[in-house]
């Protein structure tokens, strides 16, 4: 049969591989929808059976201080029965603790659903496994993959900081102590002036503790490196600006077509000068016998 030449079939072959692609897109969305929802239900059941499973850590232990409070203030009794006076009071105590813990058991289980830790284990172990799954039988793009990933190294760059901080906090709190505590026994060692205080003795124990805890703050932080350090990058990013703005130095080859190099150019140059500045700040960190001498401003 002859072709007609109203048979647009180009036409009608694109449109089709529109909606096909359409489609598929329609049904890695809803793919996408379901793994969201289904790790949700999962978090929120893993929340649940972590609350679960601590109320009744507490009702147990709350369960045996007061099986133990009664047991003793019973055994108590028995041992000192004819005195009344030697065991009133060990009843109170032990009558006490049984109320309190009594209560706390009531009030740890008071909330809860009806839901028990079985079935919200089973509730879990299923959802696990359906998400396992879908997750298998669902393959993203490189692109997706990707963002997937820089999302995750977002997180994990968030939670090393984090601990960074508070790894930091601890240490310093306990330099710190160590440092006030060296100066502190110097003073009361001086201190030792056959009970003559006279105001020079003062004044000379006084500043020199002022000077030795002074010194000491001084060598551990650093404080005039951070500040040189601090200052250079600021000038650099600052001169980096500038050229940019004016199109001169490294800028001056990238006209008004090429705008986006030059932004892009800047950007590179720019977290080249902040990722110097974090290598100093980890050196200034490091111990004084690995640190780079390179690293260290010139002396003022």
């Amino acid at each position: 049969m002859p072709r007609s030449l109203d048979d647009d079939a180009p036409r009608r072959m694109s449109d089709a591989e529109e909606a096909l692609s359409a489609e598929q897109r329609e049904t890695a969305d809803n793919e996408r929808t379901t793994l969201r929802n289904l790790r949700q239900i999962v978090r929120n059941l893993e929340r649940g059976v972590t609350r679960r499973r601590r109320r009744r850590f507490h009702q147990f232990v709350m369960l045996l201080i007061a099986a133990a409070s009664f047991l003793t203030g019973a055994l108590w009794t028995a041992l000192f029965w004819g005195s009344p006076s030697e065991f009133v009071r060990v009843d109170i105590v032990c009558g006490a603790l049984l109320l309190l813990s009594g209560a706390a058991a009531l009030m740890a289980g008071k909330g809860q659903t009806s839901a028990t830790l079985g079935d919200l284990e089973e509730a879990l172990d299923t959802n696990r496994d359906s998400l396992r799954f879908l997750s298998a039988l669902y393959h993203p793009t490189v692109q997706e993959r990707r963002s997937f990933y820089r999302e995750d190294v977002a997180g994990v760059i968030e939670q090393h900081r984090t601990d960074s901080r508070k790894y930091r906090r601890v240490h310093n709190t306990l330099q710190n102590l160590i440092m006030i505590g060296s100066a502190s026994t110097t003073v009361v060692a001086a201190l030792d002036t056959r009970n003559q205080y006279t105001w020079q003795n003062i004044t000379i124990v006084s500043i020199g503790f002022t000077v030795t805890v002074a010194a000491a703050f001084t060598g551990y932080y650093k404080y005039r490196e951070r500040s040189y350090f601090l200052l250079q990058t600021a000038d650099a990013i600052e001169e980096e600006a500038n050229a940019f703005t004016l199109g001169i130095g490294p800028y001056s080859e990238y006209g008004e077509d090429r705008e986006a190099e030059a932004l892009k150019l800047f950007t590179q140059r720019v977290e080249d000068h902040r990722n110097e500045q974090r290598r100093r700040q980890q050196q200034l960190d490091q111990p004084a016998d690995q640190a780079a001498s390179s690293s260290q401003p010139p002396a003022a």
